[in-house]
Order: C-alpha cells, then sequence, then structure tokens
C-alpha cells in the first residue's frame, strides 16, 4: 500500500485556494499511485468560523470524490461540519460514493466555543480498510489511538493544524503512537501558519518519510502485513494487561 501526506498550507478562510492547491497536490500523489491520500485538519477553511459548516453530503468535496473515483484511492481530511446538534470537526475518509466519519473527540481551545466533541470512538471502515483516524489535539490522549487500535485499526491516521513552536511534541507523539500500538501511522500537519513535520511511521517506529515546514507531498510503501509482524516479535500488544490498567 502506498500512503501519501499532503502538507498545505492552510490559509484562513480562503476557501478557493485552499481546495486549488489540496486538489493539485492530492492529484499529483494519485499519480505517484498512491492508495491512500491524507490531507490536514479543516484543510478546506483552517479555522475560519465566519464561514458557514455544511451538511451532508458536503459539496466541497465533491471535486474530491472525483479524484477518488479516477484514482482508486482513499481520501482523508476534515472539515467543518453542521448538524442538528452544532457544529462539529468533522473527520471523513472518502472512497468514491462511500464515506465514512469520526468527529474530533477533543476540541482545543477556543475550539471549545464552536466546535461540539464527538461521542465516538471508533475506526472508520471504508473500501476494506479500517482505519483509526484521529484530529490533531486528540492524539495527546494515549487512549484514543489505544481504543482504535484494540477496536481492530489497520493503521493510525493522525490530521493536524499541530503549531510549529511545540512541533517537538509533535515528532515524539506521533513516532511514540506508533511504537506503543505496534501499527504505521500517517501523521499529516498543515504548514505555513502551522508547523509541517508531516510524517509516516512504521510499526517499529521507524521514520519512512517526513516533510520539512514548506508545501509538500511525502509518499511512502508501507506493508500491512508488518503490524502483525511486529506484534510477533516483540510481543507487547499481547502481554497488556488491560484488568489492571
Amino acid at each position: 500500500m502506498r500512503a501519501a501526506c499532503v502538507q498545505l498550507s492552510v490559509r484562513e478562510c480562503d476557501v478557493f485556494n485552499n481546495k486549488r492547491r489540496a486538489l493539485q497536490l492530492s492529484s499529483d500523489a494519485a499519480d505517484s499511485g498512491a492508495d491512500i491520500i491524507v490531507l490536514p485538519e479543516l484543510f478546506l477553511t483552517g479555522f475560519c468560523y465566519d464561514i458557514e459548516p455544511e451538511r451532508y453530503p458536503y459539496p466541497s468535496l465533491i471535486p474530491f470524490r472525483a479524484l477518488s473515483v479516477d484514482s482508486g484511492a482513499i481520501l482523508v481530511g476534515s472539515i467543518m461540519s453542521s448538524s442538528d446538534r452544532g457544529t462539529h470537526n468533522m473527520g471523513f475518509c472518502l472512497a468514491g460514493a462511500e464515506m465514512g466519519f469520526y468527529s474530533k473527540t477533543h476540541p482545543f481551545g477556543d475550539e471549545k466555543k464552536h466546535f461540539i466533541p464527538g461521542g465516538i470512538i471508533a475506526p472508520v471502515k471504508i473500501s476494506g480498510l479500517s482505519i483509526g483516524l484521529e484530529i490533531c489535539y486528540d492524539m495527546r490522549f494515549p487512549e484514543v489511538a489505544r481504543k482504535l487500535c484494540e477496536s481492530g485499526a489497520d493503521l493510525l491516521v493522525t490530521i493536524a493544524q499541530f503549531p510549529a513552536e511545540r512541533i517537538h511534541h509533535w515528532r515524539s507523539l506521533v513516532i511514540a503512537r506508533a511504537i506503543e500500538n505496534q501499527i504505521h501511522h500517517i501523521a499529516c500537519n498543515a504548514c505555513g501558519s502551522a508547523g509541517g513535520s508531516s510524517m509516516i511511521v512504521g510499526p517499529g517506529g521507524e521514520v519512512l518519510a517526513e516533510a520539512g515546514d514548506e508545501e509538500c507531498v511525502i509518499i511512502a510503501d508501507i506493508d500491512p502485513g508488518g503490524r502483525d509482524r511486529v506484534r510477533r516479535s516483540i510481543t507487547c500488544w499481547e502481554d497488556r494487561r488491560p484488568e489492571l490498567y
């Protein structure tokens, strides 16, 4: 499986140019044979609370759905979503006409004034893959990734707008979530106003690809069987004692 992170410079409230660049870079990733293409958190709007959030089936995602149909790739990201309950930072996994969702569990700071926290932590099952999706601040809570993995995630995906001043936290957390769950971790951060350093990490903690602080696409080939081989080699997954934790 070929994985790609689209590290995008997300300009707040500039939907037109964010969409244009996201489509261009996602198309580049698809042309490189990517099977899963991951975009940053709120890649179309940034944290622009003046924009009206969308409702399902999310018209802004129509061209990304077309790209998925043409390429066969799964696309992952998040958008501002409106429901009868309020506004969500809604993570999505898109495979053609098929969509799955995860609402950010832990809004951070001012987000709490605008977003309703999600109430379900479960992998998104799409196109034969079980994706453990988490959004930015969620990664600081190891219980989220652990629950996703205990629920059968084939890989972890984190999408973020993680700030540059704490990018050393980002790198440590991305690698730690992979090591402690012995699973591939695709972590896509925004750049520009955020800190970049998107990473694709293997189940043994090996960094397979890493970005700098500029807009780019990073790609790595990941072996779906690697998770189980690492768990057999170092048996901490088998040796857990959750009845005591």
